[in-house]
């Protein structure tokens, strides 16, 4: 009998830290798949595989979202030019690649990663519009934030849910995107745009351009 959870705790420990090593490895070969400028038939099926292998259990809404962006694009079979295309640019983004430098070497590393953001960023509206802001806001305190939606007749939400408009990810701390330590707020954001909920996920930069031109 485990009295106090100690085997439960252990295996869950343990599993924490497996998973967290394949989450590191997706990176790893994302990175090195991309590195050449380009993606292969044999590459794309490769990746494929291996998550669904190994990371597909997650309850992860960026490799989520990666792992179906790329079943999608070989349902057919085909991984043609503008898929692997597309492709290339997903995966170097998931890594925190510039897109258009294609060694490694030439890349200063950033933060991965803006595949939870809607591509394109929406136009923004205000009036009457909900908003949520999550992470850390390189403009300022959230407080000061939430006065600038509100002075734009804009409201701001308690949390996130269906009736929510935007939810703007703060440019700092990005890297808490990584290896299912995203926020509680992203995470349900997501999950609810899966859904069909009418939300848009949009970062700081792109709403610092909406309040200020």
């Amino acid at each position: 009998m485990d009295l106090h959870q100690e085997f439960r705790n252990s295996r869950f420990f343990h599993e924490a830290r497996i998973d967290r090593r394949s989450a590191d490895a997706l990176v790893g070969l994302a990175a090195g798949i991309s590195a050449d400028g380009r993606v292969n038939q044999q590459e794309a099926e490769f990746l494929e595989n291996w998550i669904a292998t190994h990371l597909v259990h997650l309850d992860d809404p960026v490799v989520n979202l990666l792992y179906r962006r790329l079943a999608d694009m070989l349902a057919d079979g085909i991984l043609d030019a503008q898929e692997s295309a597309e492709l290339l640019a997903m995966l170097r983004s998931f890594t925190g690649l510039n897109v258009g430098k294609l060694r490694p070497s030439d890349n200063a590393f950033t933060a991965p990663n803006d595949l939870p953001l809607c591509k394109p960023a929406p136009e923004l509206q205000w009036d009457g519009r909900l908003f949520v802001f999550t992470g850390i806001m390189a403009y300022g305190p959230r407080k000061a934030c939430e006065a600038l939606v509100l002075e734009r007749n804009g409201q701001i939400g308690a949390g996130v849910s269906k009736k929510l408009d935007y939810l703007v990810v703060g440019t700092i701390g990005n890297d808490q995107w990584l290896h299912s330590t995203y926020g509680t707020k992203i995470k349900k954001a997501v999950e609810l745009r899966e859904m069909g909920a009418p939300l848009s996920i949009v970062s700081e930069e792109h709403w610092q351009k909406a309040v200020f031109g």
